[in-house]
């Protein structure tokens, strides 16, 4: 099984320059004005642009970029997170958890320019074997 992720933006061009600005991504191959494959994470990453108000499925909640947090998320794994951390913020993610540790490692949480919630974490050595039964 492949793994892509898709995020959904009211906008491309800057979309772009938020992605490869703060997490050094690369864009990859464009699909006209409505998609664009970002790589360099572990899977490719894929914006695609989607008007607010509109819905994915009939009567499906409606886009609404501004603050929002779902439950599946981007987790941003990185070997220096204030490094991370400061690209993300200087790229335009505004921090909205500092820097916390936790039994596996350390991490910040920020949302992308669109609303989207992501979390920048740093495992430890053990990383979440520290915390496996």
């Amino acid at each position: 099984m492949d793994l892509l992720i898709n995020i959904d933006v009211p906008e491309l061009d800057s979309a772009i320059a938020f992605y490869t600005r703060a997490f050094g991504l690369k864009v990859g191959r464009r699909f006209g004005a409505e998609a664009v494959e970002l790589l360099g994470a572990s899977a490719p990453i894929y914006l695609l642009v989607k008007a607010a108000g509109t819905a994915p499925a009939p009567g499906a909640a409606v886009r609404d970029y501004a603050r929002h947090w779902t439950p599946v998320h981007l987790d941003v794994v990185v070997p220096d997170l204030e490094l991370a951390l400061q690209r993300a913020r200087e790229a335009g993610a505004p921090l909205e958890q500092p820097i916390q540790e936790r039994a596996w490692g350390r991490m910040a949480n920020l949302a992308d320019p669109f609303g989207h919630g992501l979390c920048i974490l740093q495992f430890s050595s053990r990383g979440y074997d520290a915390i496996a039964e």
